[in-house]
């Protein structure tokens, strides 16, 4: 059944799996592929594109940069992942269109939801860069707050491991993975899914959230489809 979902896609999406930075074109269009063989079944998918594998605010802001302006070149980092996703969508065949919460409208769009809505509806890719537009929210919130604007029935966050689990499980080879949890036991027992604000806002507007592994080959397509991979919170 086709739906309207926000993928979220963090900057380890773009990157060289093994130096996990920069922008690999070749991992791009292995990501791009997935997202255009599911947009083909009528699937409506905007997605929400993190920056940290070109620079990320929040680290650098601990190492004593001032937190706002780290976080605005956080945000012009998730333009430039913006526009190579967009390239890679557009050699597969899809119409996309990128909006920022940031003004260049030389590279992009702004973001306006009607006119995100309207790209949905004619069948387009919406890919949505900047985060929210104000510093100190992550792209996590951005997803949460831009599913709940544009009506989709769920966020799908893509991430390296294979969904959420009780402890980090790139330390800890004895981590025990959830299948499903509630929004309410997320905050509770402070597991790393997404920010408080993002898992909040997700509850309010009872948008269902999947954390999976988008690192594994056919995950990112069956997220969409709706399959149960990775964990469900809701």
């Amino acid at each position: 059944m086709a739906s309207r979902v926000v993928l979220k896609l963090s900057g380890e999406a773009f990157a060289d799996p093994e130096l996990n930075y920069g922008i690999d074109p070749s991992t791009v269009h292995a990501v791009a592929e997935q997202i255009a063989e599911v947009h083909a079944e009528g699937h409506q998918i905007a997605i929400v594109v993190g920056g940290g594998n070109i620079f990320r605010g929040l680290s650098s802001a601990a190492a004593g940069m001032d937190r706002a302006n780290a976080d605005y070149m956080g945000m012009l980092a998730t333009v430039i992942n913006a526009l190579a996703l967009r390239d890679g969508l557009e050699q597969a065949g899809v119409q996309t269109r990128v909006q920022t919460a940031i003004s260049i409208q030389q590279v992009a769009e702004p973001y306006l939801r009607l006119r995100a809505l309207r790209h949905l509806e004619k069948g387009r890719i919406v890919i949505l860069a900047g985060g929210t537009g104000n510093p100190f929210f992550t792209t996590d919130t951005t997803a949460a707050l831009r599913a709940a604007e544009l009506g989709a029935g769920a966020v799908l966050k893509g991430t390296r491991v294979d969904g959420v689990y009780d402890m980090d499980p790139e330390t800890n080879d004895d981590a025990s993975m959830h299948q499903v949890l509630t929004y309410m036991e997320v905050i509770e027992q402070r597991l790393e899914v997404m920010d408080t604000t993002a898992i909040t806002m997700c509850m309010d507007n009872d948008i269902p959230i999947r954390v999976f592994n988008m690192t594994t080959p056919g995950n990112i397509a069956a997220a969409i489809r709706g399959e149960k991979v990775g964990t469900l919170v809701h």
